[in-house]
């Protein structure tokens, strides 16, 4: 990839992951010689980006938002935007304007093959992702000229505690300092002082959980009997809302319940795992309790919270999600999958079609060579190692992004066209 310079760049920021990402990059990218100005939408976003020069405070209601970001991108010259997940009202409104005025968007989100990763691409990501539209052979393609090896993950889980710190810290600047953000929404319909509230509460109890996760996990381990793996995703996380037909987690669990009562040999045990992050504010584990006693099921049905994933897919004999991400750790596994949402890894290759019923009770196996030729496809392109929360993480980050910013293609055409850089996808975060 040949190397750009930032001159003549102008980076416009907009929200980003909790903590100070967003302002390390933003300094890597002004040592490029590029200008970078962030605007700031409440109190959170201004304690984690300190150069004051450089930000700037949206206060007006959210409905002028577009018309001020026309203002912003004439007044600055922008050229670029960079924000963190393309759903939420403001970012949607910004990519619509940016892409009528021929800026470049680029596009942050947790990554496609997390914790490990994360994911950059440009203009849009998950059900909005370019990969969407490609197929395996053009993957295999794209592919012809690199002879990398497909990296194993490390045995470290990454950086969930500083994950979870920081969107507590941030929701406390917004509950309580936020007096000259007094038109500010959150994109997510719970109040910041509820969210305030349960991301401290997930951070306190966290060695609690653990003790109650172990004790689940060794329960369903010697249990011996064969079992399927739910794989939950939180009820409020774009890829839920925006990227799947239900309106509720409830009817998910109750779509999973209710086949897994007709169908599966009556030996077999339904799990189901939580998100990592889970906090709460869905009624999980109301409902299932509710729906093992609809459907008999009770004595095989079990709920693991949070926690690492490899335990319980290393025995399962099949998994369901709607769209998690997870979904990556079982097909790397060669285990069976069925998926009902939108997602950039549901390719006919290695995703079953087959109605839930009939899945329970004859899941057919993923082509495992297709889905290698995805991941490979996936850590030479939009996938970069290290994480947004912890230092070390960001240093990782910090080695190839701006490079990939400050590049005429994106992640996926660089490949394509032989210019993309070399990684060490082997050095990931400990």
């Amino acid at each position: 990839m040949a190397i750009s310079s930032g001159s003549n760049r102008v980076f416009l920021f907009l929200q980003g992951p909790h903590g100070p990402f967003f302002h390390k990059l933003g300094k890597m990218l002004r040592r490029s010689g590029a200008s970078v100005w962030r605007v700031g939408f409440n109190a959170g976003d201004r304690v984690f980006w300190p150069e004051r020069k450089t930000y700037i405070p949206y206060t007006d209601p959210q409905e002028d938002w577009a018309d001020r970001f026309d203002a912003i991108v004439a007044e600055k010259g922008v050229t670029d935007i960079v924000l963190y997940g393309d759903v939420r009202s403001i970012h949607a409104t910004a990519i619509e304007r940016a892409r009528t005025a021929g800026l470049t968007v680029h596009v942050f989100e947790e990554g496609y093959l997390r914790p490990y990763w994360i994911t950059y691409e440009r203009d849009g990501s998950n059900g909005h992702s370019r990969l969407m539209e490609m197929s395996i052979d053009d993957m295999r393609t794209a592919l012809e000229g690199s002879d990398t090896d497909i990296p194993l993950p490390p045995g470290h889980w990454g950086d969930m505690r500083h994950h979870v710190f920081y969107g507590a810290l941030y929701h406390w600047f917004v509950m309580f300092t936020n007096h000259a953000y007094r038109n500010f929404r959150p994109h997510r319909a719970l109040s910041v002082a509820r969210e305030f509230q349960l991301y401290l509460r997930r951070l306190l109890l966290m060695p609690f959980h653990a003790i109650e996760r172990r004790i689940a996990t060794l329960r369903i381990k010697y249990g011996g009997a064969p079992y399927h793996l739910v794989l939950l995703q939180l009820e409020h996380d774009s890829s839920f809302q925006e990227h799947s037909p239900f309106n509720s987690m409830t009817e998910f669990l109750e779509l999973v319940m209710t086949a897994f009562a007709q169908s599966a040999p009556a030996h077999h045990h339904l799990v189901f795992k939580a998100h990592p992050l889970e906090d709460g504010r869905a009624p999980v584990r109301r409902e299932l309790k509710r729906l093992c006693r609809l459907h008999n099921l009770c004595d095989r049905v079990h709920y693991v919270r949070g926690g690492k994933l490899a335990q319980l897919l290393n025995e399962t004999r099949s998994a369901i999600t709607v769209n998690s991400t997870s979904a990556q750790q079982v097909l790397w596994r060669g285990i069976p999958i069925r998926l009902f949402g939108k997602a950039v890894f549901d390719k006919p290759e290695f995703v079953s079609d087959q109605p839930l019923p009939e899945f329970f009770a004859a899941a057919v196996r993923p082509n495992s060579r297709a889905y290698k030729t995805y991941r490979r496809f996936l850590l030479e392109t939009s996938q970069i190692a290290g994480g947004f929360y912890s230092a070390r993480g960001r240093r990782l980050l910090m080695r190839h992004l701006v490079d990939m910013m400050l590049s005429s293609e994106d992640p996926y055409d660089a490949l394509k066209s032989g210019k993309a850089a070399p990684r060490q996808l082997l050095r990931l975060v400990k």
